[in-house]
């Protein structure tokens, strides 16, 4: 279970787009804060690497997937769900589409707005429909 290990990516993701970089500490305070054991911090070092590493991929594709918005004008919290979620589908093997899809939706009904699940299900289900 790594509910709580991408709420905490979350967080650290939706900071990231108002303070930039985000350091080591910050980082550090927010695994304790979410009282992460070592496989969840290993989980979300992985996940901010791969994000880090193929940012601009996933930005593209998030944009070439959203129907409605650019990926410059996707709420802040949508976008960082969605950078989580994209990056567990197209380069972690051992999550599951549906796991992922499925986390990204309960995150976004947490976080953002009403709409927020459904649109992010949605680029979701249109990227797991393009990997093939």
């Amino acid at each position: 279970m790594r509910a709580k290990a991408r709420e905490t990516l979350f967080k650290i993701l939706f900071s990231s787009q108002f303070v930039r970089p985000v350091d080591k500490s910050f980082k550090n305070g927010m695994y304790k804060a979410g009282e992460l054991n070592e496989d969840d911090v290993k989980y979300c070092d992985r996940i901010l690497s791969l994000i880090e590493k193929h940012s601009a991929e996933i930005s593209e594709i998030i944009d070439n997937k959203s129907m409605a918005f650019p990926e410059t004008r996707i709420f802040p919290a949508d976008k960082s769900i969605l950078f989580i979620a994209v990056a567990e589908i197209l380069y972690c093997d051992d999550v599951p589409d549906k796991v992922a899809v499925s986390e990204a939706a309960n995150i976004a009904s947490r976080y953002s707005s009403e709409k927020s699940a459904s649109f992010i299900s949605g680029i979701l289900s249109s990227v797991i429909a393009g990997k093939g």
